[in-house]
């Protein structure tokens, strides 16, 4: 029999190198999965992983589709590192959309510039406000910000829907649950013709920018990352956790509202039933397989995203089930956990220990005889 026993230091080469061995990890076991649903594993690791690239309108799809990754991604990323969990960025994505949606419709008809930079400030604080309910109950209240977050998800979904299909229902849109298209002051400049790819992939890449800053140069960073590596010691030094707490929802639920508004800004136009795949929750993986870096959130959501686009590919070219996608997602984060776990832990033989039955009974013993 043997043990798992706390590694004393664990190595930070293996810790660098492991979202790469969980890849390959995925990719092994990928071919094997593609081989049970009668694919030639070349041809269809071609399909999902190469072809997708081999053109300027993928190469656009693949930016696109990285982009709320890594705004939910650096958001999630920031509080992970002081141990405040959010798990509910797909419903303050969606928030954040419900918040714009409602300024580009108010303002139906005006062009003006200010109309989307208006609706970027509604987007961040729809997303702030809906992040501040499990953030006011966690400090308040002590309640669990992880449950409190998740459940939440579910109620902008259902509120996203009663407006589709109620209060903002496009009155010509022959009774189908979506609002008004969007005029062209609401909309999100393309960076290219052609490509769906829009003004919010150079604004994700200024969130990297701004949070590698934050957790590098700033003492509020440097408090939040000494709070998740030692709560004692950040205790001790008169750290508040409550101030980590609203700080890493705010930061985190602004930054996934204003990825909603990239969505309803840009490739929908729109208000719709969902206006995220699951953005949000794909971004707590690619927070954990950059390693909580904004360098590495930035390279892991294209790599997700590189599974979004290929996961379709796939299943046009493949005839492969939709839920392919989610399943390397699933493996992706499986290997990058198991690695995780060899990296602080290591097996120790247990040694059996002789004579305890006796040692034991020495009491008793002793204890009858007076």
């Amino acid at each position: 029999m043997s043990r798992l026993e706390a590694r004393p230091t664990p190595s930070r080469a293996m810790m660098l190198a492991s979202p790469l061995i969980a890849a390959l990890a995925m990719l092994a076991t990928g071919s094997l999965l593609f081989l049970f649903l009668g694919q030639a594993p070349l041809h269809a690791f071609y399909v999902y992983f190469i072809k997708p690239l081999t053109t300027e309108y993928g190469i656009g799809e693949l930016l696109l589709k990285a982009t709320p990754l890594i705004l939910c991604g650096v958001g999630l990323a920031i509080g992970f590192r002081a141990n405040v969990h959010n798990i509910g960025a797909d419903g303050q994505l969606t928030m954040g959309a419900v918040a714009a949606g409602w300024v580009a419709l108010h303002f139906d008809g005006v062009d003006a510039g200010w109309v989307l930079p208006l609706m970027i400030l509604a987007g961040a604080l729809g997303g702030l406000a809906w992040a501040a309910v499990p953030a006011l109950l966690r400090t308040r209240f002590n309640t669990s910000e992880i449950l409190v977050s998740l459940m939440l998800v579910y109620v902008a979904y259902l509120f996203l829907g009663y407006l589709v299909h109620g209060p903002l229902r496009d009155p010509a849109g022959f009774n189908f649950p979506q609002s008004k298209m969007f005029g062209d002051a609401a909309l999100l400049p393309l960076l290219k013709e052609g490509l769906r790819v829009n003004a919010a992939f150079p604004l994700s890449l200024l969130a990297v920018a701004g949070a590698w800053f934050f957790c590098r140069h700033t003492f509020a960073g440097y408090r939040m990352q000494v709070s998740g590596m030692a709560p004692a010691a950040a205790l001790y030094a008169g750290f508040s956790e409550p101030k980590n707490v609203w700080f890493a929802f705010m930061v985190s639920g602004a930054l996934a509202g204003v990825a909603g508004v990239g969505e309803v800004a840009g490739p929908l136009g729109q208000l719709q039933p969902s206006v995220s795949p699951g953005y949000g929750f794909a971004a707590i993986i690619v927070a954990y397989v950059g390693r909580l870096h904004p360098l590495g959130v930035l390279l892991a959501s294209l790599l997700m995203s590189l599974l979004y686009i290929g996961g379709e590919s796939a299943q046009i070219e493949l005839q492969l089930p939709s839920a392919i996608t989610g399943l390397f997602q699933g493996l992706l984060l499986f290997y990058l956990l198991a690695a995780d776990l060899f990296i602080h832990y290591r097996f120790k033989p247990r040694t059996r220990e002789t004579g305890a039955t006796t040692d034991a009974a020495v009491p008793l013993e002793t204890a009858h005889e007076s």
